[in-house]
């Protein structure tokens, strides 16, 4: 099973925290290595970010688009949305 949300990526019983990442690549698609830490090409679209990774060898990368803003949720629920 793999979710994202905000900037910490969740597999299994495991996360990884994105935050530095999504610091830098902010609002933009990323392709990742299977350890979930190498960016392997970054883009405005998913495409951009596949194709720089398959230039470097790596067919099927990890592909996510990293959010302009983090933002914290607890129990499923968005501390910052208006009631």
């Amino acid at each position: 099973m793999f979710v994202a949300s905000s900037a910490v990526c969740y597999t299994g019983n495991m996360a990884k925290d994105w935050t530095e990442i999504q610091k830098k690549y902010k609002g933009q698609w990323v392709a990742l290595a299977d350890d979930e830490e190498k960016v392997l090409g970054t883009g405005k679209t998913a495409r951009e970010a596949l194709e720089q990774a398959q230039k470097k060898g790596y067919e099927y990368p990890i592909l996510t688009r990293m959010p302009e803003e983090i933002v914290t949720y607890i129990g499923g629920f968005d501390l910052h949305a208006s009631a």
